[in-house]
């Protein structure tokens, strides 16, 4: 366990489980801190725009080390195009308005109907980058856990994939059916995200991770395990996880700032 943590930190970390958008005064008063944050703070922006020039900065030297993988345990994949991996909520486009606007519970349809009317917003950064990988060459793979659900009325057993293609190509990030992989759209692609990351592993070199949650970057970081993953992740674990893998933060793996909501929320 990193030093320099205190029990505060755990503390609060709790409380956020029980309602992720909250953040606590000192007098015990709560409001949705984290989503106006997001919604209002040139901070955020500034923060999406350093990790998408950090990125742009370490994609030639990625593309120019054919040794090099951004995934742990990818070798001998010299020889294969070079990909990157990017998550899509809070990463490339921005629900923070939905996550204002929306009556508790959630559900995924309330998520879809919204996504559905609107028109996306890219996050600082996204589109200028997604744009200048695509010209040096890299493919680039949409990995997201917006579920495949049936819909009354409709044939497509996966409607939200059109709904994401096009919320991607709205927000000016290029993107087809192909290259977006949705949670559930095959039986063995669920909520752990690194069954889809090694698939595409096998074909390509993956140079960089972009995500905005420690599950877009390291397996098993969910307190309710998925295959492969069989343990409850903890505070502890995620953050020995997150050190254990600190040589790859802004070199390979790129993290956009979201304290709206998360696997984070799911664990004590």
């Amino acid at each position: 366990m990193p030093s320099g943590r205190f029990n505060l930190f755990y503390l609060l970390a709790i409380i956020s489980a029980s309602c992720p958008s909250c953040v606590y005064s000192e007098s015990g008063s709560e409001s949705h801190g984290g989503i106006q944050w997001v919604l209002t703070a040139a901070e955020f922006d500034a923060l999406c725009l350093q990790a998408y020039k950090t990125a742009s900065d370490f994609l030639e030297p990625a593309l120019s080390d054919r040794t090099w993988s951004a995934l742990p345990g990818q070798t001998d994949a010299g020889d294969l195009p070079a990909a990157i991996i990017l998550d899509v909520d809070e990463t490339l486009v921005s629900n923070a308005a939905f996550q204002a606007s929306y009556e508790h519970p959630f559900t995924n349809s309330k998520l879809d109907d919204w996504n559905d009317a609107g028109v996306a917003k890219a996050i600082p950064g996204a589109v200028a980058f997604t744009k200048l990988a695509r010209e040096s060459g890299v493919e680039l793979f949409f990995v997201t856990n917006r579920p495949c659900e049936k819909k009354p009325g409709i044939d497509n057993p996966c409607p939200q994939q059109d709904v994401t293609v096009r919320d991607l190509n709205e927000a000016g990030i290029v993107a087809d059916a192909e290259h977006v992989m949705m949670a559930n759209e095959r039986r063995e692609w669920d909520r752990e995200k690194v069954v889809r990351r090694n698939l595409i592993a096998q074909s390509h070199r993956v140079i960089m991770l972009i995500g905005d949650d420690l599950s877009d970057f390291i397996a098993c970081t969910r307190s309710s395990p998925r295959a492969p993953c069989t343990d409850r992740a903890t505070i502890e674990s995620r953050d020995d996880m997150t050190y254990e893998h600190q040589h790859y933060w802004g070199a390979g793996w790129f993290i956009l700032p979201n304290p709206m909501h998360g696997s984070w929320t799911t664990v004590k």
